[in-house]
């Protein structure tokens, strides 16, 4: 069991360019605070209506976002099937069946983002998503592709993005940083490193809670109300 005191949890779509666009600030927040912070990311899914209607008007986005972002990399939009009206669940399927394989980490759904993102692969395709992801992380294509069609795999899918919409949030990249002191920022739509800042500040909150609880203890049981030691207590005091 992990004794850090801060989490953040990354909400993503595989086939979010701008969740891609948002991958260097992850790799920058988890070597940053290494060994400090637990880091974890699930699939939100984007609704069929997220999708462009056209290769043109997804283009036209990837002008707009890569620019914004300095993106070094002009993103492919050959990905897109209009044909299949905003179905690309197979892709986000495969990644969170990697898991139960054992790639746990980021391997094969950035290879699943790039494949589409950067190659224009059709991963909308669960046979192209699979190819993809088995050989990214060395899994066997037919275990994988079973446990994406699996109802542990749907349900978890769908745990983890009706989570995403309990924070009232409608944009991805989403990262929620929550606290042992009962702290949550939210954070939907930015990709930049500098913008998630509270991290350090509830590191800093759980060290000083700590650091109290152990000059005073937990708090008198005189008191109004009994407060947790692990949390904030009384937020109105």
């Amino acid at each position: 069991m992990s004794n850090r005191t801060v989490t953040v949890t990354y909400y993503l779509d595989i086939m979010s360019s701008w969740c891609l666009l948002a991958e260097p600030a992850w790799e920058q927040l988890k070597k940053l605070y290494a060994g400090k912070v637990d880091f974890q990311w699930r699939i939100a899914l984007m609704n069929p209506g997220d999708f462009p209607a056209s290769r043109e008007q997804c283009d036209w986005f990837y002008r707009r976002s890569g620019p914004m972002m300095r993106s070094p990399v002009m993103f492919n939009s050959g990905w897109l099937e209009p044909a299949r009206a905003g179905d690309y669940q197979a892709p986000n399927h495969i990644a969170e069946a990697a898991r139960d394989l054992g790639v746990a980490d980021d391997t094969v759904r950035l290879a699943l983002a790039r494949a589409a993102l950067h190659d224009g692969k059709k991963i909308g395709s669960l046979a192209v998503a699979t190819a993809v992801a088995a050989k990214a992380g060395r899994l066997d294509a037919r275990k994988l592709c079973a446990r994406a069609e699996s109802a542990a795999v749907r349900a978890r899918i769908a745990a983890s993005t009706a989570e995403f919409h309990a924070h009232q949030i409608t944009q991805r990249p989403a990262f929620i940083v929550t606290d042992v002191i009962g702290d949550k920022a939210v954070f939907s739509g930015l990709a930049v490193a500098a913008e998630l800042a509270a991290i350090t500040a509830m590191l800093a909150d759980c060290a000083a809670y700590a650091s109290h609880a152990a000059h005073h203890g937990p708090p008198p049981t005189t008191a109004r109300r009994r407060s947790s030691s692990a949390g904030r207590g009384q937020p109105s005091l």
